[in-house]
């Protein structure tokens, strides 16, 4: 009982009672900073994991001859044309150019016996150019890179034989991102730039020392990204230094060590596609991805061949990676591979059929979306849908736009009527004001159609597949109480090249730690951009919505930048709308006039191209605008030479052309009744009048009193008057314009309208990309000079004043009033001839009125687009510099002005002040952007009222006057003054295009899709002002039925007809609509 004491147990344990030597803490940024010392070269690689990367290499000859053929100047000659060259020989070491010029290599391959039966045997060419690998019977293979990037080709086992093998390379003497001078990569092109061969080899690749590599790598990125207080980070940095530790220079086996010990952390799958087997959820959806710009730091000549090499990368890598689907876009694109490398786009066409390589888009190029007109928009999504359609069998389901800058507000509606309901971009995520909130969500267009809308949130459309990027897709992902997934769009880009086998292979070893570690977010390769789509919209109604345009916050100055260029969009925008409707009313009207469908086909496909994200913007090297000027002159001359067929078919001349004339009648193709005084010739006027397609011109008539007047009332003081309005001008400034209908008083007391003004533009660093906040501090008047008047005449005045902008650039302006019109609003012309040679300057004309309102209005595709005068947030201060069309207008209830112009499209309103921006000096990546001669048209539209359609059609009337043409007396004139089809009723309603129906039996030419029995005409009208608005659509032809339609021409609904033959329409607010008239 009590009193006993128990008798210890003895626990016996190795573990021992003295410590036998001090153990540390592990210096854990020291272990980190040596992961990349066991891959990297410099001092450690002939003792680091690259001592062992190869088994074995042949240089030179008699394992590898090369023989080269320099192409004559900067030419680009087809295979067959290389094969009738001269070829001498060449040795690696030797250096190549001039940039953009080719040299094609012969290349005589022999494995030596000793390599033969090695695992893995590549040809490894560096020139630190671009190149493409072709077989000895004119099949491209493969594209290389260079400096160090894409440099292997794999060689068939059928090299293997020790016999030689013979291969071709064309060099191409630019890099991935062309010759850029220096290092800076936007820098005006080098063109004295060469190319050092520095790499000619025959390489058999340790496969287990190469995927050591990558395993490190991954594994690295895991020890330095994962925060240090999770176990997975310390894990980590555990295993990659075990395998450091276990590394033995020349042993073998230490590979295969090293390789299960990695394996501890990403598991036994990684190197298949097995890895991706494991059935548990991803959030990142991996695809393959290649942007081209179509131009940028290199013409398209270049990219031509930069399509080709990237996409026969894509079909090469497919074959060795199961998991790899690959999205492109751009119809051009494809169509450039079709026509130039039949052998590629067969390849390309397979692996589509095998549902691999996905076009998508829907578009003819990745266009800009801020200054292309609304049937531009149109026709970007007809052109692409319909290409792809014809040569794959499929239309696109997914707008894809990551690079483009800014998003109009009628993208949306676009995109549904293109077949179209979701939508990438990534763009926005390089504001440099305010971070957009949004990864996905519903985007509302101006008529409330949505799209929905997914910004990957790795924030690039060209990753590298990093460990980095698959984190970011959640840790940046902005819209987790909505959906939690995510796309990845990995593979080289901008210049090209695509995803790379690295990429694929790093995107293995992410998926690997997921599963086998965790914390890692998982991705997953295997699917389509169409099945993560269709995944979101599943959730679609619990998405957030974003109404209204995406503004981008960075690249402003591409509103203004290559005015020429801008100038060349809108003439040809609204030549195509003028001679597509009368060729469908000639086509109708004649049996004997055949629609010039080819035609408009080529010069839409130019004009489309033209709208690439970096030509039209402005941000393209000079070469791209000598293209981009060429192929515009094509389109006007084969304007001119179908307005010359149309002129013939209708029986009519140019005016001038014919001696035995009737009367001159004027050409009318806007939808409306129009009124203008015209020119017939150098003393002779007329006024055009009518509503009709050509419309007569009666002599103008001169009276006692003029109808408009222009006194020198003091010295450098002017007043010009008509019946509507009273300008004073001094000194070139208008310093009062006076409404004599209202009495109203335009310019605000004490301030100057028309008023000159520079800046200043020094961007952080995009220079023919960006114009930052702070130019506006460094605003200075361009003073005028005297102010004389230049004409007197009975129907136009005109005064014009010089000012001096610098030694070297001056600005003639000339500001008209002409003879009031009853019925239409008058307006203060200003022409201005310029003569420009700045340097990083912005010259802009400024517009004080006295008008209030905290919004002001800027015409936009299909509509206005309402943006803030104020800078109450730094959302409302980032539009300090916007895109309009037209027109831009600031009213207040009962009274507005307008300010018209003829070309451009930056704009600004502060408080009261409105300001057109007229030209830009940036010197990078063009030197010579803007420099020359500029003829710049503007007007000052004061209106009664809200915004209205006097300024709607006021702006299409100041783009397009009507042309005087003359018909002998033998043309029966009457036939020709009623047009076919008019639209009647709210004049906020559009009849924007008519055209020839694009599957017509005697207008299509495209047998893969089949044509429809019959003539049909296409009209679209669209809703310009905000407003539910009626009318009715008449028609002089025979019309046996109507469809309202897409923009894709695909028949909805029927629209009943009248007694008459005629239509009614309802339209929303800002809503496009499109009919199909069955004749």
């Amino acid at each position: 009982m009590g009193g006993e004491t128990a008798k210890p147990k003895v626990v016996s344990t190795e573990y021992p009672i003295r410590a036998p030597a001090p153990v540390g803490k592990r210096i854990t940024h020291i272990y980190k900073e040596r992961i990349t010392q066991f891959y990297s070269t410099g001092q450690w690689e002939k003792r680091n994991l690259l001592a062992m990367m190869y088994e074995g290499i042949a240089s030179g000859p008699p394992h590898v001859r090369l023989s080269t053929w320099a192409a004559p100047g900067l030419s680009r000659p087809t295979f067959k044309e290389a094969m009738a060259g001269e070829y001498k020989p060449a040795v690696v070491g030797q250096s190549f150019g001039p940039s953009w010029s080719t040299h094609w290599f012969k290349v005589v391959l022999r494995v030596p016996t000793n390599l033969q039966d090695k695992e893995h045997l590549e040809f490894q060419w560096d020139s630190n150019s671009e190149g493409m690998v072709w077989t000895d019977d004119g099949k491209p293979l493969q594209g290389l890179t260079g400096g160090g990037e894409r440099v292997e080709w794999i060689l068939p086992n059928s090299f293997r034989d020790g016999k030689e093998h013979t291969i071709y390379i064309e060099m191409a003497c630019n890099s991935m991102f062309g010759n850029p001078t220096g290092g800076d990569t936007i820098q005006p092109p080098n063109p004295n730039k060469s190319f050092q061969l520095v790499k000619a080899d025959i390489c058999a690749v340790n496969l287990d020392a190469r995927q050591l590599w990558i395993d490190t790598w991954i594994i690295g990125d895991a020890a330095r990204e994962f925060p240090e207080d999770s176990w997975e980070q310390h894990q980590a940095l555990n295993v990659v230094t075990n395998i450091i530790d276990s590394y033995v220079l020349g042993d073998k086996d230490s590979l295969k060590k090293c390789r299960k010990i990695a394996q501890e952390y990403i598991g036994s799958n990684v190197d298949s596609s097995k890895v991706y087997d494991s059935g548990l959820p991803s959030q990142v959806f991996g695809i393959g991805h290649c942007h081209i710009d179509t131009c940028w730091l290199w013409p398209w000549a270049e990219t031509k061949r930069k399509v080709a090499r990237s996409w026969s990368n894509q079909c090469d890598l497919m074959e060795r990676y199961p998991e790899l689907n690959f999205a492109c876009s751009q119809a051009q694109q494809y169509k450039w591979l079709k026509t130039l490398y039949p052998y590629a786009f067969d390849r390309v066409k397979q692996k589509v059929k095998e549902r691999r390589f996905h076009p998508i888009g829907g578009s003819w190029v990745e266009h800009d979306t801020n200054m292309p007109s609304g049937e531009s928009l149109v026709r970007q999504f007809l052109y692409g849908q319909r290409f792809f359609e014809s040569n794959f069998g499929e239309r696109c389901r997914t707008f894809w736009l990551p690079d483009t800058f800014g998003y109009s507000s009628q993208l949306p509606q676009i995109c549904r009527l293109a077949g179209m309901d979701r939508f990438l971009t990534q763009k926005l995520s390089w504001n440099n004001i305010n971070n957009f909130p949004h990864t996905t969500f519903n985007w509302v267009s101006l008529d409330g159609s949505q799209v929905i809308c997914h910004m990957p949130p790795a924030e690039t459309y060209t990753s590298e597949a990093e460990f980095g990027d698959v984190r970011r897709s959640v840790t940046q992902h902005k819209s987790m109480d909505q959906d939690h997934t995510s796309l990845l769009v990995f593979g080289k880009g901008d210049g090209g090249g695509g995803p790379t086998w690295q990429h694929i292979e790093k995107l293995r070893r992410c998926r690997g730690i997921s599963d086998q570690v965790g914390l890692l977010p998982r991705v997953h390769l295997g699917n389509t951009v169409d099945d993560f789509f269709d995944k979101l919209q599943e959730k679609a109604d619990t998405l957030v919505t974003w109404y209204g345009e995406l503004y981008f916050e960075l690249h402003r100055g591409t509103y203004t930048t290559q005015a020429n260029n801008k100038r060349n969009n809108r003439e040809s925008e609204f030549m195509l709308r003028e001679l597509e409707l009368l060729a469908t009313i000639a086509s109708i009207r004649s049996s004997s006039y055949k629609y010039p469908k080819p035609q408009f086909d080529e010069m839409w496909e130019a004009v489309l191209l033209c709208q690439f994200h970096d030509c039209l913007p402005g941000s393209a090297i000079e070469m791209c605008y000598d293209d981009s000027d060429e192929l515009y002159a094509k389109v006007f001359q084969m304007g001119k030479d179908i307005y010359k067929d149309i002129y013939k078919a209708f029986g009519i001349t140019r005016l001038g052309m014919n001696t035995e004339l009737g009367e001159p009648i004027a050409l009318n193709t806007m939808p409306w009744h129009r009124k203008e005084i015209v020119e017939l010739t150098e003393t002779e006027l007329g006024v055009a009048c009518g509503s009709g397609l050509f419309v007569n011109v009666k002599p103008f008539k001169t009276s006692a009193t003029k109808a408009v007047t222009v006194q020198e009332v003091s010295d450098g003081a002017f007043v010009m008057q008509n019946d509507q309005l009273t300008v004073q001008i001094k000194d070139g400034n208008v310093t009062s314009l006076v409404d004599r209908k209202t009495g109203r008083e335009i310019i605000p007391e004490g301030e100057k309208a028309n008023q000159l003004v520079i800046f200043d533009d020094k961007p952080l660093y995009w220079q023919a990309w960006d114009v930052e906040v702070y130019h506006l501090d460094t605003r200075k008047v361009v003073p005028y000079g005297k102010t004389k008047i230049l004409e007197d005449k009975d129907h136009r005045v005109s005064v014009m004043t010089e000012a001096i902008i610098s030694d070297n650039s001056r600005i003639q302006t000339i500001l008209s009033l002409s003879a009031a019109i009853e019925g239409q609003q008058s307006y203060l012309e200003c022409t201005a001839n310029v003569t420009w040679y700045e340097t990083m300057k912005f010259l802009k004309v400024e517009f004080p009125v006295d008008i209030r309102n905290t919004e002001a209005s800027y015409e936009t595709q299909y509509g206005i687009v309402k943006r803030p005068t104020h800078y109450n947030t730094t959302w409302d201060m980032a539009k300090f510099e916007v895109c309009c069309h037209k027109f831009a207008d600031l009213s207040e209830h009962g009274y507005g002005v307008s300010i018209l112009n003829d070309s451009k499209y930056g704009f600004a309103t502060c408080g009261n002040l409105m300001r057109l921006s007229l030209l830009r000096s940036p010197k990078a990546p063009d030197a010579h952007a803007d420099m020359g001669t500029h003829t710049i048209r503007w007007a000052i539209l004061p209106h009664k009222g809200d915004l209205s359609a006097t300024t709607v059609r006021a702006g299409y009337n100041f783009n397009h006057r009507m042309k005087v043409v003359s018909a002998p007396r033998t043309t029966d004139i009457s036939t020709l003054m009623a047009n076919p089809v008019e639209l009647k009723g709210d004049d906020s309603l559009i009849l924007d295009c008519v055209k020839r129906g694009e599957d017509d039996e005697d207008v299509s030419y495209d047998n893969s899709i089949p044509p429809r029995k019959g003539r049909s005409v296409i009209v679209r009208i669209y809703e310009s002002l905000g407003g539910r608005s009626t009318g009715t659509v008449t028609t002089t032809w025979d019309v046996k039925k109507v469809f309202k339609t897409n923009i894709l021409e695909d028949d909805g609904d029927e629209v009943k007809l009248d007694k008459n033959g005629a239509f009614s329409i309802i339209l929303k607010p800002f809503e496009v609509a499109t009919y199909r008239l069955q004749l």
